[in-house]
């Protein structure tokens, strides 16, 4: 398998499927794109993706171009690696948490952009706070009755679809329990934040 990912400094869709990839345990080919460099970068994607952006998963003769979808092509592939929660309905909630940060929390994403070299406390607007405190409650909510460490207890691709969102939260110096969080939720974004497969993106984006 090949999956073609871009600068991991600032490509949050990458990092989602690359952190499921790597969970599966199977070998795969990692082809590295520099976005933002606009004269070759858009070049360069459409030869691998079809929808001129990255990520895309490369198994045989299938190509897949979203990054939700080829989490669940991994999970379907790769059943051993137990990316979802076993039982319906915790699957179902699981799912539903994925799906709703895929397609969701437009303020945060515009207004504090994964940066994995920012450091700085940002002065957010109310749209963005109004996202930062449904995270806390759906955090707190699905720990509470998971009891952890992650999102659904073991670690899933709803946990690989919040850790970009963790780095934000380091980045631009936002803390949960100034949104209503009594802890559990902090801890969670630690926990994020130092799983070795997160760990092992960042050292790549840092020494790129």
């Amino acid at each position: 398998m090949e999956i073609v990912v871009g600068t991991k400094n600032w490509s949050t869709w990458s990092l989602r499927p690359w952190l499921v990839l790597k969970r599966t345990g199977a070998p795969f080919i990692q082809t590295l794109i520099q976005l933002r460099e606009f004269e070759t970068s858009t070049t360069e994607i459409l030869k691998h993706s079809p929808s001129g952006m990255v990520p895309v998963l490369k198994d045989g003769d299938l190509t897949i171009w979203d990054s939700l979808a080829i989490c669940e092509y991994l999970a379907e592939r790769f059943p051993a690696a137990n990316l979802w929660p076993a039982d319906p309905a915790e699957r179902a909630l699981a799912r539903a948490a994925t799906a709703e940060m895929h397609s969701g929390f437009g303020a945060l994403r515009g207004e504090c952009p994964m940066d994995l070299t920012l450091s700085t406390k940002a002065d957010l607007s109310e749209a963005t706070c109004a996202n930062v405190r449904r995270l806390v409650t759906l955090w707190s909510g699905l720990l509470a009755r998971s009891g952890g460490p992650f999102l659904f207890g073991d670690w899933t691709i709803a946990d690989a679809f919040f850790t970009p969102v963790a780095t934000r939260f380091r980045s631009y110096g936002i803390l949960p329990g100034d949104y209503g969080d009594s802890g559990e939720a902090g801890r969670y974004v630690e926990r994020l934040l130092e799983t070795p497969d997160f760990l092992a993106w960042e050292r790549d984006a840092l020494t790129a």
